[in-house]
């Protein structure tokens, strides 16, 4: 009985359970596929059609990414194995090479679980609405027919290189921290592909010049069943063996990233950690004074769960702060459209106009020790500067009608607002947001219900001007999805 793809093959990527979903035969249908699809329409007229093809640190991933670059090969397609990378080491290959490519990773996910982050020429993305849909269905078809079928014409060649060396020294020509004053800095890698790449770009293993930097690292040895603790820095569990590690050796900040390395935390001095809207905060204003030196004005994009310091701070120092959905198909779009130098999200996903306007967490993470480095405040006082709210973090209900909760929540929302004399602010651009503006006496919040696209689950964010403005908007809004969950 043949795979449903549909069941893995999700809205920006694939991700599924190795056997059970994930084989070999199922990703060398997906390559031939994304070859037919992707590769071989992109590819210039004259030239022979090339795609790249990387992996992360789980045990089946280096069969499976040969599994898929046979199916390129047997469209005509040639394949650069780059082995070992993060996946901003893939979207690097991708831009750097101006070719399609592919990624096999799962992140976050446990150990019995792959997956493939797919890419157009130069990084950008592919999803369900650019490519991914084409890409599952014509290999559904090949796989329920039992073969995917041969093609004319010569088979694509197979080889491979190592581009480590020239990823890292690409990162370091954008954010220059030779002349920093040293820092010592705690890195968690979660086991994970960070491991591979922190040593490349903050040290000297891919031959580069000793930095100013004291690297004290943790959990380095690349091991996919994630031994120590899920490589999702996002869960504060995962964070805790960082924040005690920080304060007891005495390190000015930590860094933690996740299983494919494209998305970085930061913690403080005390072990504390910074939020991500602050980093994308912190990241922008660097990125906003280069581009006005520039003589450019600077369009920085957040998502709509970023903290309200986001776009206030942006149009403080003189860019234009964009707001878009939640997802990186939307931020890198806008950023496209918008020609924007930087955008960055809540989960810690960074884009540089830089790197192709792809997301990249080791990038973040130097602008960080960068600005540290330029202060002389501890990263405590300094992120403290763009941590003007509360935030909640995304809270998940469990309700039966996700549309008809939202309404009612708006409803009462309102009529609340109406008995106190206050105005909403109210907009769906992704889910529902409801804020109240700080006016007349009335402190600043707000809040946004999204409902999930696979199960049945409302995700709440609220934000306020202190923690109990906070605390009352969450509390309110939860009792009231939860109050008719039943």
């Amino acid at each position: 009985m043949s795979v449903d793809l549909s069941s893995f093959v999700k809205a920006y990527d694939v991700r599924g359970v190795v056997p059970d979903q994930l084989d070999a035969g199922v990703v060398r249908a997906l390559g031939a596929a994304f070859a037919e699809v992707v590769v071989l329409p992109e590819a210039p007229a004259g030239a022979a059609p090339r795609a790249v093809v990387g992996h992360d640190m789980r045990p089946s991933s280096p069969e499976l990414s040969a599994a898929f670059a046979d199916g390129l090969a047997s469209r005509g397609v040639d394949v650069v194995l780059i082995g070992l990378c993060s996946t901003d080491g893939l979207y690097f290959a991708s831009g750097s090479l101006d070719v399609p490519g592919a990624m096999f990773t799962a992140s976050h996910n446990p150990a019995q679980y792959n997956g493939i982050k797919l890419c157009r020429s130069g990084a950008r993305p592919v999803g369900q609405d650019t490519g991914l849909a084409a890409v599952r269905d014509l290999a559904q078809s090949w796989l329920d027919a039992g073969r995917v079928p041969d093609v004319d014409g010569a088979r694509g060649e197979v080889g491979e290189q190592d581009l480590l060396a020239e990823y890292a020294a690409h990162l370091r020509s954008l954010v220059d921290l030779s002349g920093a004053r040293p820092l010592r800095v705690v890195v968690d890698a979660g086991n994970g592909m960070a491991g591979h790449t922190v040593p490349a770009v903050l040290g000297t293993a891919a031959g580069l010049p000793e930095l100013p930097l004291q690297v004290e690292a943790m959990y380095f040895e690349l091991d996919g069943t994630f031994p120590n603790h899920e490589a999702n820095p996002l869960e504060p569990e995962n964070l805790r063996d960082l924040q005690a590690a920080v304060p007891r050796a005495g390190a000015d900040l930590g860094l933690a990233f996740d299983g494919d390395a494209d998305r970085c935390f930061v913690v403080d001095e005390k072990g504390d950690p910074v939020s991500p809207s602050a980093v994308t905060a912190m990241v922008a204003r660097r990125e906003i004074a280069k581009e006005r030196a520039a003589g450019r004005e600077p369009v920085v994009i957040h998502n709509l769960i970023t903290s309200r310091a986001v776009p206030e701070i942006v149009a403080e120092d003189g860019g234009v702060p964009v707001r878009t959905r939640v997802g990186h198909s939307f931020i890198k779009q806008r950023m496209a459209e918008e020609g924007a130098v930087f955008g960055g999200e809540h989960s810690a996903h960074y884009y540089f106009r830089e790197f192709w306007s792809a997301d990249t967490g080791m990038l973040a993470a130097m602008h960080v020790l960068a600005a540290l480095a330029e202060s002389d405040l501890p990263l405590s006082q300094l992120a403290a500067e763009y941590e003007r709210y509360v935030a909640s973090g995304e809270v998940n209900s469990t309700v039966e009608d996700a549309a008809a909760t939202t309404e009612r929540v708006l409803a009462a929302e309102q009529e609340l607002a109406r008995s106190e004399g206050r105005e909403l602010e109210v907009d769906r651009l992704d889910g529902l947001t409801v804020s109240s503006p700080a006016r007349d006496g009335h402190p600043m919040w707000w809040f946004n219900l999204r409902a999930s696209n696979t199960e049945p689950l409302l995700r709440l964010n609220a934000e306020g001007a202190d923690p109990d403005t906070m605390a009352a908007v969450r509390d309110r809004v939860l009792g009231l999805v939860r109050g008719g969950a039943r």
